[in-house]
């Protein structure tokens, strides 16, 4: 049987960058179909953009390639539009893999409200490279050093700060109930690493007590900004091997919420 998965990527690197080492690490055993995000569909963000028409954007791909049911890959930024999608379509999905969503659809707890404000207020009138140096200082926690890209930037990272701003005021803007994850009755992964800032521990928490079949992995010295084969390590290759196995099933007493440290 024919292992599906469609892989949305974040909101900086291209999906056929960000899943390139993954594809290799699993060879013929999964079918990868990586999708890029509506909002690098133009040079620019698209007129009136917003996550539903991500998660359509999702639902017509998946359509392209006759697949009613699949198992969804996000990272980051796809990590949101991938729980969005969960929410809204939980009969299309197999399982679901998630590493770093960029947050949580839906209404924000006080924590979360508290790490939005900042990230808003520190990006307030910055652009360019000003804005990204910021928003991935941000994201990780105080004393990691962050390696500058060698080279010249690669075109497509002209489109970025607009892009993520774009996304930023979209993720706020989606009408969403979490109550809806509750019908996901999929097994989830969720993994993050331990030099990203604590705001993916709040995540992980909220999406345990939300989603039914939910196993969570903390892997050590990782952040959000290394390269993707360090984030899909051999440990982080095998844990997905065995959620996309056919004859996995997994019950909510074994997995509600569970966490362990990759050492």
């Amino acid at each position: 049987m024919t292992v599906h998965v469609i892989a949305l990527p974040g909101g900086v690197m291209p999906a056929a960058q960000r899943y390139a080492s993954l594809t290799a690490a699993l060879g013929a055993e999964v079918e990868f179909h990586p999708k890029d995000l509506e909002v690098y569909s133009g040079p620019t963000p698209p007129p009136g953009y917003s996550i539903e028409m991500e998660v359509e954007a999702l639902a017509r791909f998946a359509d392209s390639l006759g697949l009613a049911r699949f198992h969804l890959l996000g990272y980051s930024g796809g990590g949101f539009v991938s729980l969005a999608f969960a929410g809204a379509h939980p009969e299309r999905l197999l399982s679901l893999a998630l590493f770093e969503p960029a947050s949580i659809p839906g209404r924000l707890s006080a924590e979360e409200a508290e790490l939005y404000r900042r990230l808003k207020s520190e990006l307030a009138g910055k652009s360019g490279p000003d804005f990204m140096r910021t928003f991935m200082t941000l994201q990780v926690r105080d004393g990691v050093h962050l390696v500058p890209p060698a080279g010249p930037p690669p075109p497509w990272m002209e489109t970025r700060p607009a892009g993520l701003a774009a996304m930023m005021a979209a993720f706020g803007a989606h009408p969403f109930d979490r109550e809806q994850l509750r019908r996901c009755d999929f097994p989830v992964f969720l993994g993050h690493g331990d030099l990203t800032g604590v705001h993916e521990e709040i995540r992980a928490g909220i999406l345990a007590r939300l989603l039914p079949d939910i196993h969570i992995r903390r892997f050590a010295r990782i952040h959000h900004f290394v390269p993707p084969e360090e984030i899909y390590s051999r440990d982080h290759v095998e844990a997905l091997r065995e959620l996309w196995k056919p004859e996995t099933r997994r019950t909510r007493e074994d997995t509600r919420g569970h966490l362990s440290l990759q050492r």
